[in-house]
């Protein structure tokens, strides 16, 4: 599974790789809502949800579901300004007078992106003007509770008011806690785009989506980027240009903005923690199905403890040796174990790093 962005015909001027202050503030958002995805920022959310005000604090859980899952298109408003080439700003409020332009129809469909279900990436009449959809949107908005109900309602029938609401409450995120976060995480994200803009430059798109991530390739043909993702998409830069955006908070979450319309958008980490490669989706569905057979857990309970021979693991687990050698086989072609020569015996063993980075990769492969 991947998502898939169209780049032929992409000229290299119209790559930009830029910071964003808005969508850092989502993610920052998203992680005092989830601290679960981020591991490593548990003593930040400690400390700034002991020190939020009890006012801000219920605000916030007033429209969570826009950052809880993931964050919404909202904190990247430059994506769907018209013409597809619009900057993220310097400044929080930059960014803020950004997402002032975008329509009313745009806001509430990204805003209700996680509840209203409609196509993300083709086109459609929106949910504002099409009273299925406003239905739709309601009716999911049951099925979550109360507050989003009333969030719903509120922006079906009075865009403004919500969008008024929203760019306060961001405002007052920023003097509370953001400000703070914003000041220590900028000089580090403008030296990586810094750092990509010359990779592109110097060698090329490829090299630079190679230092994003491992998960992004550029296709043969020069003509397509792709994700790994455990998710089906695709979009183009026809008509616009493509835009990086850093995040130092967003580990592991590696997110692509590609809804219809929309200039696409590569929201990545920076200073993630894993040092190697992450699997791809496919060898992390291959491991993960190794291990579910119970034969074979036993025979990694062995290889865990030491190496062994096919025929020392037969008799151990009173099964013949061509069953034995098929589920090896299939350890093996996951990435499970290793195997070396001792004379003329064939010695397997588990390569226990690999299982122990499991829980790590399965987190990020999931959440990327």
């Amino acid at each position: 599974m991947s998502l898939s962005i169209d780049i032929a015909g992409l000229r290299p001027e119209r790559v930009a790789v830029v910071p964003s202050p808005l969508a850092e503030l989502g993610m920052a958002l998203h992680a005092l809502s989830e601290p679960g995805h981020h591991p490593g920022l548990q003593g930040w959310v400690t400390g700034v949800t002991a020190g939020l005000d009890s006012h801000l604090a219920d605000r916030m859980c007033e429209a969570d579901f826009l950052w809880r899952t993931t964050f919404s298109d909202l904190f990247l408003p430059y994506a769907g300004v018209p013409g597809r080439g619009t900057l993220p700003g310097a400044t929080l409020a930059e960014d803020l007078d950004l997402l002032d332009k975008l329509s009313d129809e745009q806001f509430a469909d990204a805003a209700l992106e996680f509840t209203c279900a409609s196509a993300y990436d083709v086109p459609g009449a929106g949910v504002l003007a099409h009273p299925g959809l406003r239905r739709r949107a309601l009716d999911l908005a049951e099925s979550r509770g109360p507050r989003q109900v009333r969030f719903t309602k509120r922006l079906l029938d009075d865009p403004p008011r919500v969008r008024a609401w929203l760019r306060q409450f961001l405002k007052e995120c920023d003097e509370a806690f953001f400000g703070d976060v914003w000041a220590r995480v900028r000089h580090p994200l403008a030296a990586d785009a810094r750092h990509k803009t010359e990779l592109l430059r110097r060698k090329g798109l490829g090299e630079a989506l190679a230092s994003v991530s491992s998960a992004v390739t550029l296709a043969e043909d020069g003509a397509r980027i792709v994700v790994d993702k455990l998710v089906e998409g695709r979009t183009t830069t026809a008509g616009g240009g493509l835009l990086l955006v850093p995040t130092s908070l967003g580990w592991p979450h590696l997110m692509v903005l590609h809804r219809y319309g929309w200039q696409p958008v590569l929201h990545y980490p920076v200073g993630s923690p894993e040092l190697a490669s992450p699997p791809s989706v496919e060898q992390l569905t291959l491991r993960m199905t190794a291990l579910s057979h119970p034969l074979r857990m036993r025979i990694c309970r062995h290889l865990a403890r030491s190496a062994f021979t096919t025929g020392e693991l037969a008799t151990a687990h009173g099964v013949t040796a061509p069953e034995i050698s098929r589920h090896l086989g299939v350890l093996k072609k996951a990435g499970l174990i290793t195997t070396r020569r001792r004379g003329r015996y064939v010695l397997h063993q588990l390569d226990v790093t690999v299982v122990a980075r499991l829980g790590s990769d399965f987190l990020e492969g999931i959440l990327r």
